[in-house]
């Protein structure tokens, strides 16, 4: 009998203000160890916390990208655990009322759409950081972390497959930078995930869930999820039980394993934080902040739907807002016939120019404009398809507009009829096994010939006009 996989996603996001989230240390990345700790990151004696006002309006806004319920009165709670980088022994968390309550994300996978719903996602503290090296077998603890302000976001078990988890973990990495709270860097520890792995018995209840604990790459994060699947079917299947825990994952093996056994929300001993009043929420700051919403993925994928692409040609332009932006721009203007090889024209060449030389699409040497120009040459004839990347090149590189420098290398495609007849007379002539191929019912040697053309114009050859003209003296 089969197999089910449930997962659920924990995923960290470090909110994206310039300091923590109960004081006013700095959050910026890569300053020496215990350089950026206040006396409220430490803990020492009498430091009271006080909440940062832009890390409630970050979640506000995420909780209204994902069709949530914002409490109006959330509060925040002591979770408390003893680990050495947490120093005041409890970290401050929300627990019972969160700021943001449902909602849900809609995902694409191979077969199709997907909706996952989400639980909640509450805001609390990042703890501090152990560090194992160069300390002559001691450890050393930086406090640079703690206090950094995190929006967990919590997900149901919805999830099927890794596949499906990736794709989830990837729209929630999209819609964090798109609407601006989170810079996704998963590098620096900005954006990590947390997966919850159980298997059982289609129709079953839920089986017994093991957590795999801070994953900071898509590829980790599948690979992580398939081995583990994989390990608690044959644990099942020798007869063995699964015991709830807390597992790690080692890249290097391509394999879980388990750190501790998985507390539960009573070990954690919540209680209502004492140093930090019940957070109130107006109807008003929310409409103020939905004001400034910018236009949400789904609504951009749908418009580029719209537009005649695909779901994957749709899903690729709205990777990151700036890219969705400089599509729009794009196709404003564009013929229907184009839009198609536009988007392609994004996704491939451009976007490989960009990644070759570490830009960012609002760094383009290519703009909208330009390239919506090089298009419209491909729909009326004047070059072929393989020579407008040479142009693109060319563009890239530099050189002119896209008709300066069709002009200035003679790129312009042949169209006269006289002229392309005597190309392939001349292609019929020196290829007569090719010839006798396709008379005999060898499709190929058409294909053959229809190259043999294209390369003795030197690409130049209106690729359609070839076709009729070769058929044509073929029979």
């Amino acid at each position: 009998m089969a197999w089910e996989i449930v997962i659920g996603l924990e995923t960290h996001a470090q909110l994206s203000t310039r300091s923590k989230i109960f004081s006013d240390a700095s959050t910026a990345f890569g300053a020496a160890p215990n350089t950026q700790a206040s006396i409220v990151d430490v803990a020492l004696p009498g430091s009271l916390p006080v909440l940062n006002k832009g890390a409630v309006e970050r979640a506000i806004r995420f909780g209204l990208a994902i069709g949530a319920t914002l409490n109006r009165r959330s509060i925040f709670a002591r979770k408390n655990y003893f680990y050495p980088d947490l120093p005041k022994g409890y970290q401050i968390s929300q627990y019972e009322l969160p700021v943001v309550q449902g909602g849900s994300l809609t995902i694409q996978t191979r077969s199709g759409e997907k909706l996952v719903r989400l639980t909640r996602a509450h805001l609390e503290e990042d703890a501090g950081k152990s560090l194992h090296e160069d300390f002559h077998g001691m450890s050393g603890i930086d406090l640079n972390r703690a206090g950094t302000p995190l929006l967990e976001i919590v997900s149901e078990p919805d999830m099927r497959s890794a596949e499906e988890a990736v794709a989830y973990a990837k729209a929630l990495h999209t819609l964090v930078r798109w609407i601006d709270i989170c810079d996704g860097n998963m590098q620096e520890g900005s954006f990590r995930c947390d997966a919850n792995v159980s298997v059982r018995r289609p129709g079953a209840e839920l089986g017994t869930r093991r957590e795999i604990k801070n994953l900071n790459s898509f590829r980790f994060l599948q690979q992580a999820i398939e081995y583990e699947a994989k390990w608690q079917i044959e644990t099942l299947e020798d007869g063995g039980r699964i015991q709830q825990a807390t597992v790690l994952f080692d890249p290097e093996r391509g394999e879980t394993r388990m750190m501790r056994t998985k507390e539960d929300a009573h070990d954690y001993r919540y209680f209502p934080d004492p140093d930090l009043l019940p957070l109130e929420i107006s109807p008003s700051w929310i409409d103020e902040i939905r004001e400034r919403m910018p236009e949400l993925p789904k609504k951009k994928h749908d418009a580029f739907l719209a537009l005649g692409l695909s779901p994957y040609q749709a899903s690729q332009l709205v990777a990151t807002r700036e890219v969705a932006d400089f599509a729009a721009t794009t196709f404003a203007g564009a013929p229907g016939t184009a839009i198609a090889d536009l988007a392609n024209w994004i996704a491939g060449p451009l976007s490989a120019h960009l990644n070759e030389e570490n830009l960012d699409i609002t760094a383009s040497k290519v703009t909208p404009e330009a390239l919506r120009a090089l298009a419209a040459r491909v729909v009326d004839g004047t070059i072929s398809g393989k020579i407008a990347k040479d142009v693109f090149d060319g563009m890239w590189a530099g050189e002119g507009s896209a008709d300066e420098i069709i002009a200035r290398k003679g790129l312009k495609q042949i169209s006269d009829t006289g002229a392309l007849e005597k190309i392939v007379d001349a292609v019929i002539a020196a290829n007569a096994q090719q010839v006798a191929d396709y008379r005999g019912g060898k499709e190929k040697a058409f294909n053959a010939l229809v190259g043999q053309v294209m390369k003795a114009s030197q690409g130049k050859a209106n690729p359609a006009q070839v076709s009729a003209i070769l058929k044509k003296k073929l029979g």
